[in-house]
């Protein structure tokens, strides 16, 4: 063991948190080496002991092996993701294949997968727990459905293919952060900020500044796009800076990634073909709680029949108001645009009225109150935990005076960050004989950063994905698990999204709103009539919102059912998979799949349609809430044993514990106002 790498020694810091400002760059490689050397050196526990394999030294032995190979992989990753630079995007490429490689070597170990094939075939499943059972079955499945049972050929090219697919979906997130961070709008006439709120033009001028550039700049980054699209009157400016947005990774340089794309579809079903399914999109569901193409194909499209005349019903009336301005045909560039207008002309509610009364840390502290009349938990800041960037914040969670867990918040854009907002986690929870190993987690978002003495002030639309990213933070805080691979968010991909979109629907409570929605210079509340219209407009463009995830769903199955060709365009493929949800012109050399990061760089292929199958669970399991009384404890007790138990049962089998009956999608139709 290098004695003077601090990822390698055991972290002598507060509840053993990662020690972030200890940590060189250099170390990440070295330790992952040295950590995959020891966990390597831990399943040979398993496969030398002479003893009859059972489910303590097979099983449990193998969940317990490569901690610290877990733990050094999240902090690099994360940092990947958050504060990435030259030096980390080299590392990432050189200890990709090395960790592919690892997972091959574990998954393809033949005298392992025999002990485990003993266990799973000779085990009464009366003998274990319902927690042992799950954790013997996941196992099992995972070496079978990673190729455990294949000849030693067709392992070889199971290997070949993850090598591979870990590098190419390494190579599309780089391409896409890259055409993220080359392009900018300088402008410098003043009269191209018409419509441009002074807060917005502010947050231009200050990276303009920082840029060594005279004017105002907007980038690609959700911060300076949205508004920019939303509020510019110029429309060659908003068909400027959406073009480039609907071009990343797909213009003719070497960020292009249509190859990727069609290399990646490929290989997946390649790997699906090897495993004895048809498709990928059929080796994803298997473990799913939507467990056939069919069931997502039929889900998207009833609710795609069901959306659809909303939809339209929505764009008549952009259309007209666009109509009043002179615009025969409306443009995708057009739309934030009108539908703002649109928006503040039905509810006069503008995102810059309302910003004022969202400061980021009202609206942090405001999800920290909903947690503890719900769960009991609070949240205490703490400047002795170490962090990887002056703007990350630690809390430490308590439940019942007692740590519970810890969660760090990162807030703001940056270059080396990728756009979006995730959770993610440094520790997850687990238990030994002795001990309940409490999460370290993390939500990251890109929000408006401070500007003198203005603090961030959030957009409503922001508001909601704070709660939805804290959502899934809560998942992981009040896990209550022995084995670790169950634990938290370690659930069924389109069961993931529930306590997440669970918490969104606290935004849209008068009470509640009322309760934190305060102007950040004066103190006063936010007045009823805005609330109400706050309420009354949860419902707007309701019916283009779906149509527009519905159509990414369809578009996500449509490269994972074997519909791509190796000599089809990318660009030409899209719009035909999509086209009965477009509502829009179409635009030529534009594309969504090029930065369709989602599926091709994260973990939603074949699994898109989860946002809506969990919003059908989030919407009926709201409803129930909303029959007992929001923060009911009672009710809540009920979630929080949903939450607490992570992959440890079947998630439709939680569900109806928790509900007394299967959801009902009838209760997303009615929230979204569609029936």
């Amino acid at each position: 063991m290098n004695e003077t790498n601090p990822l390698l020694q055991k972290f002598n810091t507060p509840f053993e948190s990662a020690p972030f400002q200890d940590i060189k760059q250099e170390d990440f490689k070295p330790a992952i080496e040295d950590a995959i050397k020891e966990a390597k050196e831990e399943v040979a526990q398993i496969t030398e002991n002479t003893d009859m394999p059972n489910f303590q030294n097979t099983i449990v032995v193998l969940e317990n092996s490569g901690k610290k190979l877990g733990i050094i992989s999240e902090i690099f990753f994360n940092l990947h993701s958050a504060e990435t630079n030259d030096y980390l995007e080299t590392v990432a490429q050189e200890i990709s294949p090395l960790l592919a490689e690892y997972a091959n070597d574990i998954l393809f170990n033949e005298k392992l997968f025999e002990k485990i094939k003993v266990v799973y075939d000779t085990t009464l499943k009366s003998k274990l727990s319902q927690e042992e059972y799950q954790l013997l079955d996941k196992t099992y499945k995972n070496f079978s459905r990673n190729g455990a049972l294949l000849s030693d050929e067709d392992k070889q090219k199971l290997r070949d293919i993850s090598i591979e697919l870990s590098m190419l979906s390494l190579k599309f997130g780089q391409n896409v952060l890259q055409e993220i961070n080359d392009y900018f709008l300088n402008l410098t006439d003043e009269n191209d900020l018409d419509g441009v709120p002074v807060s917005i033009r502010n947050m231009a001028a200050e990276e303009a500044k920082s840029r060594n550039l005279d004017g105002w700049v907007f980038t690609l980054h959700f911060p300076s796009l949205t508004p920019f699209l939303k509020y510019a009157k110029k429309r060659n400016l908003r068909a400027e800076i959406w073009l480039a947005s609907m071009q990343k990774a797909f213009k003719n340089n070497d960020f292009n990634n249509e190859k990727i794309i069609h290399r990646i579809v490929e290989l997946r079903s390649e790997k699906a073909k090897l495993l004895g399914f048809n498709t990928f999109a059929d080796f994803v569901l298997q473990e799913r709680m939507a467990s056939t193409s069919k069931i997502v194909g039929d889900f998207l499209n009833d609710l795609l029949e069901k959306a659809k005349p909303a939809s339209q019903k929505e764009m008549a009336e952009l259309k007209e108001l666009a109509l009043q301005d002179g615009i025969e045909e409306i443009m995708p560039y057009d739309h934030s645009y009108y539908a703002e207008i649109l928006r503040q002309k039905k509810f006069s509610l503008s995102d810059e009225e309302l910003k004022p009364y969202f400061p980021l840390n009202q609206v942090l502290h405001a999800a920290f109150d909903a947690a503890e009349k719900l769960y009991g938990l609070t949240f205490q800041e703490r400047n002795d935990i170490q962090i990887y960037h002056p703007e990350v914040t630690v809390y430490e969670v308590l439940s019942n005076g007692k740590h519970f867990a810890l969660l760090y918040t990162d807030f703001f854009p940056r270059k080396g960050k990728r756009s979006g907002a995730w959770m993610t986690s440094y520790r997850g929870q687990y238990k030994t004989l002795q001990e309940n190993f409490r999460p370290h987690v993390s939500i990251v978002c890109n929000f408006s950063r401070p500007n003198g003495e203005t603090p961030s002030l959030l957009t409503f639309n922001e508001v909601t994905t704070l709660f939805h990213e804290f959502g899934h933070a809560l998942h992981g805080i009040l896990a209550d698990t022995t084995f670790e691979s169950l634990s938290g968010t370690n659930v069924y991909w389109d069961f993931v999204e529930l306590p997440s979109q669970f918490m969104e629907n606290y935004c849209y409570e008068k009470d509640f709103l009322k309760s934190f929605a305060k102007h950040y210079l004066t103190g006063e509340g936010l007045s009823d009539e805005k609330i109400n219209k706050i309420t009354a407009s949860a419902n707007f463009m309701q019916g283009y919102q779906m149509l527009r995830q519905i159509g990414f769903g369809l578009l996500d199955m449509a490269y994972h059912t074997n519909r791509l060709k190796p000599d089809d365009d990318i660009e030409v493929f899209e719009k035909e998979k999509i086209v009965e949800t477009r509502l829009y012109p179409n635009i030529e050399k534009t594309c969504i799949s090029s930065s369709f990061s989602h599926i091709f760089q994260g973990g939603y292929s074949a699994g898109y349609y989860s946002y809506k199958w969990a919003e059908v669970l989030d919407a009926d399991a709201f409803e129930y809430f909303k029959q007992t009384g929001i923060f009911n404890r009672e009710t809540a007790g009920q979630f929080r044993t949903l939450l607490s138990k992570g992959g440890t049962e079947d998630p439709m089998e939680l569900y109806i514990a928790f509900r007394g009956q299967k959801p009902q999608p009838e209760a997303l139709l009615k929230r979204a106002g569609l029936l």
